[in-house]
């Protein structure tokens, strides 16, 4: 099977329909994708795997799962993050998954395979920039981004593979330094789901099964750890908590959130959550209040900078918030995410000095993160404002095919082909986008027929069993 045709089916499995009881996002957000490769980076070293190449991905999700697909890709549910007590709880997960990437563990395409949901683009809610949104496959360059995103395969093991699993991933704990405790408490919570009716339980527990003879074989191999008995990391707890905090305040009520994070907590981690609640109460100034105290706390962080950049621009005030998106965008000059929002409000104002400045900022935007199809829509209309309709049309082909929309792909490669010199650098991208999104667009097409068809043999043998019952 050639690159392209490894990475047409790609597509088509980003482009499978799934119901919106079961359709999913995926948050994007910088500070967030820093800090969990920055926390699991060393347990993929310590299981000899290529950081770079290991994708990290956040399912708006509130039940608690994690599951890799095929390849080095690893889900995690939002509800895992709330669930887990502390950062070395959720690490203990995150050594368990691992070691289905580098065991070799084989990923089983069954209930949950190959379906994908078709999701809308989430405003970049208060700097947490919370569009959907993938990453770029670092072996053949599909880019699981936009308004698709697969999130089936789980993982089917066998005891022996979980139990291996297990074990490896307390090894990985103590390579890297981190207490294995965290693992054995975040399971025995789940372990008492098993009673429950699968249908109560939540996915984790059911791709996973947990027994107490797991848990105790686990307790003796974390016993022997030199860091056992030792607290989290101080550091990587807290930037935990933010993270946790975040997603409480973005995902919750207002009244919820405000009610777990009082304002008597003055701690970053609640000022972050109320930032979320006091946004979504459409109460600005308290947000902006609350923003100015985390910037006050950390003059430096550059993610308290593109939470109030973000606000003042939700609510219409781009002038104001363009210096602080700089500042933000000087702080972290290698964040894509942050130099995204600022060219989204560059480009917002219309104006032709700040366009011809913001063309690049997504480019290099893009560059980063290819699978950023926000960037790709940002550039696109810069591009067009400044009459270099070419980078337009080749700026939008790469949008659609990163947000898995091939149809619409195949329309804008077409046209960048013919505005470009045949054989130059931008006329071959176009030209590989054109074939890779003609195979899925094909595919996508005979799915639907067939998908079509067993509908409509579904009712006829509805029909015919109501005419004739037994």
């Amino acid at each position: 099977m050639t690159s392209r045709q490894i990475i047409a089916s790609v597509l088509m499995l980003l482009l499978l329909p799934l119901s919106a009881a079961r359709a999913q996002s995926i948050l994007r957000d910088a500070e967030t994708e820093a800090f969990l490769h920055e926390v699991s980076d060393p347990i993929f070293i310590a299981a000899g795997l290529n950081p770079s190449s290991v994708h990290l991905y956040l399912l708006h999700d509130n039940s608690i799962n994690a599951f890799v697909t095929g390849g080095q890709n690893i889900f995690i549910h939002s509800g895992l993050i709330l669930a887990a007590d502390n950062v070395d709880e959720f690490l203990g997960v995150m050594a368990h998954e691992t070691c289905h990437i580098a065991c070799g563990h084989r990923v089983r395409r069954a209930d949950a395979a190959g379906i994908a949901g078709t999701t809308s683009i989430l405003s970049m809610v208060l700097g947490a920039a919370a569009i959907l949104a993938g990453g770029a496959d670092a072996g053949l360059g599909i880019m699981m981004a936009g308004q698709s995103v697969a999130q089936g395969q789980y993982l089917a093991y066998s005891r022996g593979q979980e139990s291996e699993a297990d074990l490896a991933g307390a090894r990985y704990l103590e390579e890297a330094g981190v207490p294995g405790e965290g693992m054995i408490a975040f399971f025995e919570k789940l372990r008492d789901q098993e009673i429950l009716a699968q249908i109560r339980q939540d996915p984790y527990v059911r791709s996973h099964p947990l027994n107490r003879t797991r848990i105790l074989q686990l307790q003796e191999a974390v016993q022997t750890s030199p860091y056992a008995g030792q607290p989290p990391n101080p550091e990587m707890n807290e930037k935990f908590n933010r993270l946790k905090a975040k997603l409480a305040g973005y995902l919750f009520e207002p009244r919820r959130t405000l009610r777990d994070y009082p304002l008597s907590d003055s701690s970053a981690s609640a000022r972050y959550a109320r930032v979320y609640a006091y946004h979504k109460a459409l109460e600005w100034d308290a947000a902006l209040k609350e923003a100015d105290a985390l910037i006050e706390m950390e003059p430096k962080n550059p993610y308290f900078y593109e939470i109030k950049g973000q606000i003042l621009f939700e609510n219409g005030r781009v002038d104001e918030s363009l210096p602080i998106f700089r500042k933000a965008v000087m702080l972290a000059p290698s964040e894509p995410l942050i130099a995204t929002a600022l060219g989204q409000a560059m480009v917002s104002t219309e104006d032709n000095r700040l366009m011809a400045e913001a063309i690049p900022i997504l480019e290099d935007a893009t560059r980063q993160d290819r699978g950023n199809s926000f960037a790709w829509f940002n550039l696109a209309k810069a591009y067009a404002w400044v009459g270099r309709e070419a980078e337009a049309s080749l700026a939008t082909a790469e949008r659609f095919y990163s947000a898995g929309s091939p149809m619409q792909a195949v329309m804008h490669a077409q046209r960048a082909m013919q505005a470009f010199d045949e054989g130059s650098p931008e006329w071959l991208r176009a030209q590989d986008i054109m074939y890779v999104s003609e195979e899925a667009a094909e595919k996508m097409r005979k799915y639907q027929k067939q998908r079509r068809e067993d509908q409509e043999r579904r009712r006829f043998e509805g029909v015919v069993m109501r005419a004739n019952p037994s």
